[in-house]
């Protein structure tokens, strides 16, 4: 533990007497924070999605003068997705980011938000997920009363693409093929929706099950691809553009109770200065990175190298709207006027 006197000797200490050691001590203990929390992710720390809850930590320091300190625990130290979604609705951590159809285990209409080929492009997709867009907010509302959880920003996460150990052109390419998918289900009906078959595996344990065999591929943005050198493991990338995807970040609703105006508003800063900060850093990277792919040796398969997309996209509709037309319509429509 650190003590105020360390680095002084003990006659110093005895020279700054009572009263001067008392306002030391004081002095100190101000600078100390008055809220310490915990943000637990999934994410590697070197990745976009990783780096963002460093960022958001550092900004909210800053924007509260240093009175809220966060402590960021990466890599699944703290659970799994589906456990660090229950983590903050428990309140055993203030924060944590996930995917929407992550969110939608605590409240299932948020996984709309995750729904294959739904957005325009990216500004469509950056208008919904703002937390005082009507749909967000109406999402929010729901998800506070149903889980104790609350929204406070969600960043571009990027456009989620298939990667293999075969080319792949069109569903036809990927019957009986077993692709992993994040184990919520409307990453699995997009899987499925692609023609494979969908293999419901956390994402902790997604390099070991590419290289072992019990997954022949995956999907996800080429950001994460390279970041976690799933090159090494996949021959081909398939710019499928199936999903663009918003990291959603969450905080106990009892914590945000807890704060004071100030400490909210410090809050709400620090999400803006970060969503907008981690968007840019996906937008600048996803052609270079795509490109790096290509130079460590990836086989990349776009629409000029034969890539159906038009045939995925029915494809994946098709199984969208049987298993959540119906539950979801309402929603769609409202995402769709957003356009």
């Amino acid at each position: 533990m650190y003590s105020i006197f360390t680095g002084l000797s003990r006659r110093k200490v005895l020279g700054l007497g009572v009263a001067a050691a008392a306002t030391a001590l004081i002095s100190f203990t101000a600078q100390a924070a008055d809220v310490e929390l915990r943000y637990g992710h999934n994410n590697e720390p070197a990745s976009v999605a990783g780096a963002q809850a460093d960022w958001f930590a550092e900004a909210l320091g800053k924007a509260s003068g240093g009175n809220i300190e966060v402590t960021v625990f990466p890599a699944s130290q703290l659970g799994k997705l589906q456990e660090l979604a229950e983590a903050v609705s428990l309140g055993t951590i203030a924060f944590s980011h996930n995917t929407a159809g992550g969110i939608g285990s605590l409240y299932e209409p948020f996984a709309a938000l995750d729904t294959p080929y739904l957005y325009k492009d990216v500004d469509h997709l950056m208008r919904v997920t703002d937390v005082n867009s009507p749909v967000m907010q109406e999402l929010n509302e729901g998800l506070i009363a149903a889980a104790n959880v609350r929204v406070i920003y969600a960043h571009y996460f990027g456009r989620r693409n298939l990667t293999a150990n075969l080319p792949v052109k069109s569903p036809a390419d990927l019957k009986g093929v077993k692709i992993r998918a994040v184990p919520f289900p409307i990453y699995t009906t997009a899987v499925e929706g692609m023609g494979a078959v969908a293999i419901p595996v956390d994402w902790s344990e997604v390099p070991t099950a590419l290289a072992t065999g019990v997954v022949q591929g995956q999907e996800n943005p080429v950001n994460v691809v390279l970041t976690v050198k799933l090159y090494d493991v996949q021959s081909h990338l398939m710019l499928t553009g199936h999903m663009s995807n918003a990291e959603v970040v969450v905080i106990n609703e009892d914590v945000w109770q807890s704060l004071s105006d100030e400490g909210r508003a410090a809050v709400m800063q620090a999400a803006n200065e970060t969503r907008e900060k981690a968007t840019n850093a996906i937008l600048d990277k996803e052609a270079s990175e795509t490109q790096q792919l290509r130079d460590l040796g990836m086989t990349v398969i776009g629409p000029d190298e034969g890539l159906d997309v038009d045939a995925f996209r029915a494809s994946v509709n098709t199984l969208v709207q049987e298993r959540f037309g119906e539950k979801y319509g309402d929603l769609y429509a409202k995402i769709k006027a957003m356009e």
